[in-house]
């Protein structure tokens, strides 16, 4: 009979040090490399002398921009493909792998050593001479879409890229000139650093004689990575061959094919040897893609008796020296999915505008766009209260989607699967103790604290994916126990615990008995994606679900012909098939053995979207005199489906609110204005959220099954990040308001809390 684990059955060997992350693998005869960056956000390359690098010990080779020109290597197409505003689509500049002409942001790789030992390519790196001259920097968006700014690539007619629409704009001005009410917010969201704890590295090997790489780099997914690496260097997908067992965090910059991996792709063909890069935290910083980096504006218009008519948003994103492949993506078309949130908006219209600077360059990070769209929907709400003397709660519960509703289609033609609003918002509500918070509040007046409360409401597309079929593999071993493949690769959401649970209820055995073979190339050729979009359980899950189902059912017409009986006579329970009404039974895994290969399935499904959604309430405590804010309470009631294993929804739901806090306490990646230099490179000026910030979380869980898919089941990965933004926000604020203080830019650092304080007094 199965058994439901208790935890996550890879803790044990990740916790205990016997994880194998990328910089881990050694092969034999393995060279190693070093990358020369640009130390300047924008110049011409004018000459790049090698001659004393070439000649120091142990260097076999340097690679430059003419080498990965030569070889034809250039940038992955966008995922964007589709038309803007004016039918005009998406202006992507070719990416240089290593830089030919121009740098364009401060890390960028110029030059790629390859020698015995690590120390040695250091040392060679040191070496070379770049003679660059100088170009001024465009940092700021708003900025480089100006007429007259320094154009990033001068064939282009600006530095504006993409300009994306989407909803009636007709009607949105229409609605907001009808309005008894509008209220309009500015919002900046800085740029963030995602910082997984693996920095990227890699090691690839390359066969003359059968024309495959090996690359063993961290990454959310096989398939992703294959593609993209493809696209990027014109070697078949075939001939890529991607390793990775565990991978230290993903957060969705550990999915695309990186000019570093490009570059040891040629570097291991150059010299005949496996070339090794392990990359610094520096590296991370100014080379890994970053989140967010946008500017919103948006404006909701209300009736007499506070209806919401109408929502208008604009967004001006910054896409980054060079477009990665999903930036310019989850930044236009996603959020039109869900810009209206959990409310009955009949009127939208959004206009994104994505802007190439001298800033690395932008992709998904947690969320991927799902905390914008709710953070200045519920920055908008919580306005629109205050401006028109409504009880905050009230309004937003006057305009929520009825639970009735659902199947519902917003304004924009996205349809949201299923959900309860108003449940969860109650749900919400009672657990924080909401109609309690004035007697805390005054609490922490008298104790010379600032005390604030919020609750926000959310939804966010999860799932779908670039392939219309996701595929999954069970295949048997010679001892006739299964092994499981999907094409999504774990970093830390708990697929070995999770997708040998979801085979092992449909097989009725015990989990521990099944093996998790994630994004294995050995293993059968799936199609899919990886783990990105809240979507792996959704996804690759179901595809397990659906294989597993189809192998029982393959396995009644084995053992009917193995026990001599008819299938209509065969009853199949607790991993084993009997035949009705005798004593003469056969294990499923004793037919596997029996009979090798014969029960061996691939299945597919397609790939659906659902709409998780929640509720989530935050109250915290301000310190005046230092401008230390702490989140003393948060609840978060969140609706993900059928939820299989709370312990992998709740860590999951943990680590999203988590970075939410972060991005709202403290997160900014910052560039200095006019050398374009990164002044946050290091844990010394950029800060993480710590444990201690969050004194007591509280989960509930709140489902409505998805009619999309077998099991039911929705995304959560992303769906703590999406909540708490907003929420944290808003609870700061309430806590200002008594001050006067009614709106202040992320991130609300101390110093930044601190500075609007004393304002006020100086105003008083």
């Amino acid at each position: 009979m199965e058994k439901a684990f208790q935890g996550r059955r890879e803790d044990q060997r990740l916790v205990t040090g016997k994880g194998v992350y990328a910089a881990d693998r050694y092969l034999d005869g393995e060279t190693h490399g070093c990358f020369l960056r640009s130390d300047r956000a924008h110049a011409e390359i004018l000459s790049i002398d090698l001659e004393a690098a070439l000649a120091a010990p142990g260097v076999l080779a340097i690679l430059t921009g003419k080498d990965t020109k030569a070889a034809g290597f250039g940038s992955p197409s966008p995922l964007a493909a589709y038309p803007g505003r004016g039918g005009v689509k998406i202006k992507a500049p070719r990416r240089q792998v290593l830089a030919e002409d121009r740098v364009r942001y401060v890390g960028q790789e110029v030059a790629f050593v390859v020698a015995e030992t690590r120390e040695q390519a250091l040392e060679a790196a040191e070496l070379i001479v770049v003679d660059y001259r100088d170009l001024p920097a465009m940092v700021d968006a708003e900025a480089a879409m100006s007429p007259d700014a320094v154009r990033l690539y001068p064939d282009f007619e600006s530095n504006l890229c993409f300009d994306y629409e989407y909803g009636n704009e007709a009607a949105a001005e229409a609605a907001m000139a009808a309005a008894a009410h509008v209220t309009r917010l500015t919002l900046d969201v800085p740029r963030l650093v995602a910082n997984p704890m693996e920095p990227k590295s890699g090691t690839v090997c390359y066969d003359p004689a059968s024309g495959t790489y090996d690359l063993y780099v961290p990454t959310q997914g096989m398939t992703l990575m294959r593609e993209s690496l493809s696209s990027g260097t014109g070697v078949p997908e075939t001939a890529i061959r991607v390793h990775a067992q565990d991978v230290g965090g993903g957060f969705g910059v550990r999915t695309e094919g990186y000019s570093e991996y490009c570059t040891l792709m040629l570097a291991a063909r150059t010299v005949g040897r496996p070339v090794k890069w392990s990359g610094t935290r520096s590296e991370t910083f100014v080379s890994d893609h970053h989140g967010r980096a946008a500017k919103l504006f948006g404006e909701l218009a209300l009736d007499e008796a506070g209806n919401f008519t109408g929502l208008r948003v604009r967004w001006i994103v910054h896409g980054g020296g060079y477009l990665s492949q999903a930036g310019p993506l989850i930044n236009t078309l996603p959020p039109g999915s869900h810009a209206v949130n959990l409310y009955r908006i009949p009127t939208v219209y959004g206009r994104h505008q994505l802007v190439l600077t001298n800033t690395t360059p932008t992709t998904a990070y947690r969320g991927a766009g799902r905390p914008n769209v709710s953070y200045l929907i519920e920055r908008l709400v919580e306005e629109a209260a205050r401006e028109t003397g409504r009880d905050r709660v009230e309004l937003r519960r006057r305009n929520l989607i009825p639970k009735e509703a659902f199947p519902h289609k917003i304004a924009t033609g996205a349809e949201y699967d299923s959900g309860d609003p108003e449940g969860l918002l109650d749900i919400a509500l009672a657990q924080s103790k909401w109609n309690e918070f004035s007697d805390r509040r005054a609490r922490s007046r008298d104790a010379g604290m600032l005390r604030g409360i919020a609750c926000s409401l959310f939804v966010e597309p999860s799932g779908g994916g670039r392939t219309p079929l996701e595929e999954g593999a069970i295949k048997f071993g010679e001892s006739g126990s299964p092994r499981i493949f999907s094409t999504s690769g774990p970093s830390g959401q708990g697929h070995e615990t999770a997708y040998p649970e979801i085979v092992a209820r449909v097989f009725g055995v015990d989990p521990l008995t099944i093996e998790n073979r994630s994004s294995d190339p050995d293993g059968p050729l799936l199609k899919g994606d990886g783990t990105i979009g809240s979507r792996s359980t959704m996804s690759q899950g179901n595809a397990l679900f659906v294989a597993a189902r189809e192998l029982v059912k393959k396995g009644k017409d084995l053992a009917a012909r193995h026990l001599e009986a008819d299938a209509h006579d065969i009853d199949f329970l607790d991993g084993e098939y009997a035949v009705r009404g005798t004593d003469v039974s056969v294990a499923l895994y004793e037919l596997a053995r029996r009979y090798p290969g014969e029960l061996d399935t691939v299945a597919g499904m397609p790939s659906h979207r659902t709409f998780p959604s929640g509720a989530h309430v935050a109250e915290v405590e301000i310190d005046p005199e230092t401008g230390i804010v702490t989140v003393v309470d948060y609840v978060a009631v969140d609706d993900c489906g059928v939820a299989l294993n709370h312990t992998l929804v709740d860590g999951q739901v943990h680590g999203g609110i988590m970075q939410g806090l972060g991005q709202v306490l403290g997160e900014a990646c910052l560039y200095d204005a006019e050398s374009g230099q990164l002044m946050t490179g290091s844990f010394m000026d950029y800060v993480m959220p710590r444990a201690d910030a969050l004194s007591s979380l509280r989960l509930f869980d709140h489902s409505t099954p998805s009619p999309n898919n077998p099991l039911g089941v929705k995304g959560v990965g992303e769906a703590g990040t999406t909540g708490a933004v907003p929420t944290i926000a808003n609870a700061v604020i309430d806590a200002l308001r008594p001050l006067g203080i009614h709106a202040l830019d992320l991130p609300y650092s101390p110093v930044r809390v601190w500075n609007a304080i004393e304002g006020h007094k100086r105003k008083g």
